[in-house]
């Protein structure tokens, strides 16, 4: 099968970071992959390569122009299937198969963002979503809003499918407790993944209790990041640069998460975090605000700790929590994880899931 994978770029999303493990899999059972990108940024360019995946990738300011030569490149390729992942992606390569195609297109839906209902562009977005084959979101959350979004759509279309993680080797070993709790977050720096909620529950948190935190953050700095700046500035005015410290984006996360006692994500809004999934995959215990699936994986002191994104209270509860968990408790919760994440996410449930979708079984 010829299969042609559609984004924005090879940059370090998550949503980006699926789709290449997905390509990889695909090639692994036998399919002949490529990639379409439109933006050049190449994070995760030798993961293809490894894999010998091509990658077109088309330049092209004008909007207009950009969805004309994407159309042009994907009738070229002459694809079997074409999945494609966000938004404006998705847009262009349904877009791609009027007036008629021979190709199955599935979008993945990977934003569960509450303003999707009443951006016009958003919708209009989600609205050519009627036209494709299947319309895959990693959230139930997320298949809510196209659903509201276009109340006709054939609901045999609408397909959930979490994210894959490589289920690595369990190392269930009782660690010495330190005094302090080192936390790993791994997000943008944007306003939606609620950095200063986060330093504004840390204010709340009595000097005693702050430092017994580690807390280090992973994102993609960038120059022209004004929040992330804004933040910056924040964490120097409180003196909290013990406590919290930002970095640039690493191609070493997985390390940083296996060297943490929690890893952590204060989102106001998710699709389904890959971070999450990628935590739990190792064995270790989350605290993470109420975003979309997640309470139905993750139980409040089983597994992980809740908050509310919107309330620095919650947050700051929740890290107290965090910091007053034993060791045992945290392997607990680490294993429970660890055993779901194998159950619900490992990459060969996920494949599975998505090869039966490729393969014209409803």
């Amino acid at each position: 099968m010829k299969i042609l994978c559609c984004i924005d770029s090879l940059g370090s999303g998550g949503a980006q970071r699926q789709l290449i493990e997905l390509a990889k899999g695909f090639i692994d059972k036998g399919h002949e992959v490529s990639f379409l990108t439109y933006h050049k940024i190449d994070f995760f360019k030798p993961e293809l390569d490894k894999y010998v995946i091509t990658n077109n990738t088309i330049v092209e300011k004008n909007y207009l122009l950009r969805l004309l030569k994407v159309r042009k490149a994907i009738r070229k390729h002459k694809p079997d299937v074409v999945l494609s992942f966000l938004e404006a992606s998705n847009f262009m390569v349904t877009l791609s198969g009027f007036p008629f195609r021979k190709w199955k297109l599935i979008v993945g839906e990977r934003s569960a963002n509450p303003e999707i209902l009443s951006n016009i562009k958003l919708r209009f977005y989600r609205k050519v979503h009627f036209f494709a084959d299947f319309v895959v979101a990693n959230s139930h959350n997320n298949i809510e809003l196209v659903k509201n979004i276009i109340p006709k759509i054939d609901k045999n279309k609408l397909k959930v499918i979490y994210n894959s993680v490589e289920i690595p080797k369990y190392n269930n070993s009782l660690l010495l407790k330190s005094d302090i709790t080192n936390i790993v977050i791994a997000a943008s720096y944007r306003e939606v993944k609620n950095l200063d909620g986060l330093i504004d529950a840390l204010l709340l948190i009595s000097s005693q209790y702050r430092f017994k935190l580690k807390i280090n953050w992973y994102g993609n700095i960038s120059m022209d990041n004004s929040y992330y700046k804004e933040q910056q500035k924040k964490i120097d005015h409180f003196q909290l640069n013990k406590v919290l410290k930002l970095y640039d984006q690493t191609k070493e996360i997985k390390k940083k998460y296996a060297d943490a006692d929690f890893v952590g994500l204060f989102s106001h809004f998710e699709g389904f975090p890959n971070t999450i999934c990628e935590a739990m995959s190792m064995g270790k215990p989350v605290i993470v605000s109420k975003v979309s699936d997640v309470p139905l994986f993750i139980k409040e002191s089983e597994n992980g700790f809740l908050c509310e994104s919107n309330n620095p209270e919650s947050i700051k509860n929740a890290l107290i929590k965090a910091i007053d968990s034993t060791t045992l408790q945290q392997k607990s919760m680490g294993d429970k994880n660890y055993y779901l994440a194998k159950k619900e996410f490992s990459k060969k449930v996920i494949l599975k899931q998505y090869l039966k979708l490729l393969q014209n079984e409803k």
